[in-house]
């Protein structure tokens, strides 16, 4: 059975045509075919679409009426249809990524790199945000996807870990001593902490973390970006908490030193976050398969750089 819409692209073709004929092969449809649907679309809308002459057909007064408003809304739907193909091909489109500062800057830039420049017609919308507000961020479908600090507990979201980081503390030159030997969480407490805002993934993870020691964190000093922990750190303003992995230049140029404790933080990860219930856009199952096919190589930020000169 012919479908209305199938059966105004039949009246499209035939009307462009002027032939059933040169219109049922245009279409991959037989004469008969076509010939059906135009009588069933003439059955219904109660009126002649079209005339027979001695070189096909023509349109009929009530016909041209019609064709005049059906051709703009079948080239809409056939310009829509190629549009959709093209976005499914990444020959253009938005990508629209969520991810907090550190992240960005110290693992995601090289495969956002890569994307840029396999795929330059796809608009990069990346968007600055803690985890918990990318998280209500993607449920309000304002993001394709977030790269987030785990863990992240949320029914609604699909997660998939990308690579293991490991929460640190380090210190500038005034407290050196303490990175000579392995120190309790106790000795840690102890100390003037700088740690980032309570908001922040990062931080509740930690903290939870001493918890389950029976210990309690009061920091000295709250901030809002690990840039700033190493560089209060590196300033002797106290012990700061960060992670290892995004602070290999502070730490290998000896700006700051890592102190050992005698009971590491259990690792934890930072990964990709997505609704379960929508499908992930062409450009974001891509921009996915780009970061996880990718070797994870530890790297500073002076790395990441010339990755993609």
């Amino acid at each position: 059975m012919t479908s209305k819409l199938d059966a105004y692209r039949v009246f499209n073709e035939v009307s462009r045509q002027r032939s059933f004929s040169r219109a049922a092969k245009a279409l991959y449809m037989t004469q008969p075919a076509v010939s059906q649907a135009i009588m069933n679309l003439e059955q219904e809308l109660g009126t002649r679409l079209f005339t027979r002459t001695s070189k096909g057909v023509a349109l009929t007064t009530d016909g041209q009426l019609l064709y005049e408003y059906i051709s703009s809304a079948v080239n809409l739907i056939e310009m829509g249809e190629k549009k959709l193909s093209e976005s499914k091909n990444l020959k253009f489109g938005e990508l629209k990524i969520g991810v907090g500062d550190t992240i960005s800057k110290y693992y995601l830039l090289p495969y956002l790199g890569r994307f840029h420049s396999e795929f330059p017609n796809v608009k990069l919308n990346i968007i600055n945000r803690t985890t918990p507000e990318l998280c209500r961020m993607l449920k309000s479908g304002e993001l394709d996807l977030a790269v987030c600090n785990l863990p992240v507990k949320d029914a609604a979201l699909e997660i998939q870990e990308c690579i293991d980081i490991h929460d640190i503390f380090v210190c500038g030159e005034k407290y050196r001593n303490l990175s000579e030997e392995p120190r309790s969480i106790e000795e840690i407490v102890e100390l003037p902490l700088i740690l980032l805002e309570g908001k922040s993934n990062s931080r509740q993870y930690v903290e939870k973390y001493f918890i389950t020691k029976g210990i309690r964190i009061q920091p000295e000093i709250e901030l809002g970006s690990h840039d700033l922990l190493l560089e209060f750190a590196r300033f002797n303003f106290g012990i700061s908490c960060v992670i290892e992995e995004f602070s290999l230049d502070y730490i290998d140029t000896g700006a700051v030193y890592k102190i050992s404790l005698t009971e590491e933080i259990p690792k934890r990860a930072v990964g990709f976050c997505f609704l379960k219930s929508v499908p992930l856009s062409a450009a974001a199952r891509k921009f996915v398969s780009i970061t996880l096919t990718e070797p994870k190589k530890k790297h500073n930020a002076q790395d990441w750089g010339n990755n993609y000169k």
